[in-house]
C-alpha cells in the first residue's frame, strides 16, 4: 500500500513579497499556470501516474482558492483534508495528512514541485525495501546512504508509522525532523534527480521563471 501526501496549506508569504515588489498581480503560487495548467495540478499529475493507491492533499492558507482549482480540474479521486489551524508548521501538515491515510508506505510532496517527474517518484518508491526504519529521500548533492539531512526535504518516502512516531509536537519545518531522525539510526537513502529543475520548490518569482523556462509544454 503506497499512499501519497501533499502538502498544500503555506502562507505564500514569499512570492507575495516578489509580487508586490515587482508590481505584479498577487496570485498564490500553486495557481500560476505553468504550460496551460496551475502549478498544483501539474504536481498532482505527476503523484498520479506513480499508481498511488490513495491521494490526499492537505490545505490551509487559501483553502478556497485553491480547493476551487481542485475541482475544476475534477480531481475526484484526491481526498482534501483541512488544517483546523492555519498558523503551524510544515511537521503539523504533513502529521494531519499521514493521519488521514491507511497504514503503509506514504510518498510524501510538496504541491509547489511540478519539476519532480513521474519516473524521479518512482524510484523514490523503489528504492525503499522492507525496512520501516527507512527514508528514501530525493538528493541535492550526496547519493546513496546519507549521514547528513543538510538540504534535505520533500519529497520522501517512508512508513507511516516512521512519521507518527516522530512528527507528534514537533511544530517545527522538516529538517531539523528529518535530523532528528537521523540521529534516532534512522536509515536515508537519497536518490538522485532526473535534473537540477527537479530540486526547485517554487518559493519565490525567479524559482517559477526558472521552472517555466526550463519546462516543456505536454
Amino acid at each position: 500500500m503506497v499512499s501519497a501526501i501533499i502538502t498544500a496549506a503555506g502562507k505564500n508569504r514569499r512570492m507575495t513579497e516578489d509580487q508586490n515588489a515587482r508590481g505584479l498581480n498577487i496570485q498564490h503560487k500553486l495557481l500560476l499556470e505553468l504550460h496551460g495548467k496551475p502549478v498544483i495540478i501539474k504536481t498532482l499529475e505527476n503523484i498520479k501516474n506513480t499508481g498511488v493507491e490513495e491521494l490526499v492533499i492537505v490545505l490551509g492558507n487559501f483553502s478556497h482558492e485553491i480547493e476551487a482549482v481542485l475541482s475544476d480540474y475534477h480531481e475526484r479521486e484526491i481526498k482534501i483534508i483541512f488544517n483546523q489551524d492555519l498558523n503551524v508548521e510544515l511537521s503539523e501538515t504533513l502529521l494531519n495528512g499521514v493521519r488521514n491515510v491507511k497504514s503503509g508506505l506514504c510518498l510524501c510532496a510538496a504541491a509547489d514541485q511540478p519539476t519532480v517527474s513521474t519516473y524521479t517518484l518512482n524510484k523514490l518508491i523503489k528504492a525503499l525495501d522492507s525496512k520501516k526504519n527507512m527514508i528514501t529521500i530525493l538528493a541535492r548533492e550526496k547519493t546513496g546512504y546519507l549521514d547528513s539531512t543538510e538540504g534535505l526535504g520533500m519529497p520522501f518516502v517512508c512508513h507511516s508509522k516512521l512519521l507518527k512516531k516522530y512528527l507528534p509536537d514537533k511544530q517545527d519545518n522538516l529538517n531539523p525532523i528529518l535530523n532528528n531522525m537521523l540521529e534516532n539510526e534512522v536509515i536515508f537513502y537519497g536518490v538522485n534527480p532526473y535534473n537540477s529543475l527537479e530540486e526547485v520548490n517554487i518559493n519565490r518569482w525567479n524559482d517559477y521563471i526558472a521552472v517555466l523556462k526550463g519546462t516543456r509544454k505536454d
